[in-house]
């Protein structure tokens, strides 16, 4: 998010940071997003989560130096506590007008931010094998990260407000169940035909495959706070990943479980309770998290995550309570400056 300096209110800056880190030489690009106000920051490919963490922490330092030049200063996490995102201006890109047009009050209430993570799969079919292996471990991502309690000047009783928001879109939560990679398709160019998407990009499912980047993207996770929380879900979704696709293909996710666990996570962060993916047992969020990590153990020691997973991950809670705290101690200004300070001293 880009705010103002003094108020830290939401405030329209994209286009000009954007231009300002153009020609830099970093590990990625500062790119505009739906609102002015916010900026997306993009890392280059990366060999492991540790290169990640050093990318985003270079691409953060820049997006801060550049806010300073323009009189602004950024945050990261899933809302701001205080701004209507209803009152913010559009990005100046033809593609998002279309978008707002078409979407209308669902689409400009879109001031969210989101951790978006992509794993290179070995082939089109790994890549399906993967989503359905990962979706019902996905909620349990959501509830670890949840990092959105406020939205619009209010504090929502959830633990991610930007999960709500982002189902109001078309396309939204889980995918429907593909058989194959070839049915993924066919179902994407036929919304194409029919004029409801101009792309597969226009699906903005909780994970889709991303032929363009040969991956699997991962959208759920709330944006973190802390570039070592962002570092721990890029290992542990890595591993996940891993796990799945070099075990045998496993069995379609249920979605309706999924559709329960989803709203829970939003709902109670890590004091959720969670369908097993197996769907047998309800579990409190720290107990399942115990057992995705004595899953993922291998992959993980393997992919030598080890360190980013246990300095940063904490099943207990999510970085929203403590936007709580604040909150509850010195108001919701106190909120974003806490958060604006985290944010830069991240980088």
């Amino acid at each position: 998010m880009i705010l103002d300096g003094e108020t830290l209110a939401l405030a329209p800056g994209v286009e000009g940071l954007v231009k300002w880190a153009e020609g830099r030489s970093l590990p990625g690009v500062l790119k505009m997003e739906l609102l002015a106000s916010m900026v997306e920051l993009a890392t280059e490919i990366c060999e492991s989560p540790a290169e990640a963490l050093r990318a985003l922490i270079e691409l953060r330092g820049c997006a801060a130096e550049g806010a300073r030049e323009q009189g602004q200063t950024i945050a990261a996490a899933g809302t701001h506590a205080f701004s209507l995102p209803t009152a913010q201006q559009i990005a100046p890109d033809p593609r998002y007008r279309e978008f707002v047009e078409y979407a209308g009050i669902s689409a400009r209430r879109q001031a969210v931010c989101g951790l978006h993570v992509h794993v290179g799969m070995p082939g089109p079919e790994e890549c399906m094998h993967a989503l359905e292996g990962v979706l019902g471990w996905l909620p349990l991502v959501l509830a670890l990260s949840a990092n959105s309690p406020f939205l619009g000047g209010e504090e929502t009783g959830l633990a991610s407000s930007r999960a709500e928001v982002l189902a109001e879109l078309p396309r939204a939560a889980a995918p429907p169940q593909f058989g194959s990679y070839a049915e993924w398709e066919t179902f994407v160019e036929r919304f194409v035909e029919l004029g409801l998407a101009d792309g597969y990009t226009r699906f903005w499912w909780d994970v889709r495959p991303h032929p363009r980047f040969g991956t699997l993207e991962i959208r759920v996770p709330d944006q973190p706070t802390s570039v070592q929380v962002t570092a721990a879900f890029v290992a542990l979704l890595q591993a996940l990943c891993k796990t799945v696709v070099e075990g045998p293909p496993p069995k379609p996710a249920q979605r309706g479980d999924y559709a329960q666990n989803r709203w829970a996570a939003l709902r109670f962060g890590p004091r959720a309770e969670l369908i097993h993916p197996d769907g047998d047992r309800v579990l409190p969020v720290p107990e399942l998290t115990y057992e995705l990590l004595a899953l993922i153990e291998p992959a993980v020691r393997e992919l030598g995550s080890v360190e980013q997973i246990r300095a940063a991950l904490d099943p207990r809670r999510c970085e929203g309570d403590r936007q709580l705290e604040v909150a509850r101690g010195s108001g919701l200004e106190a909120v974003v400056a806490d958060v604006a300070e985290r944010t830069v001293r991240s980088t």
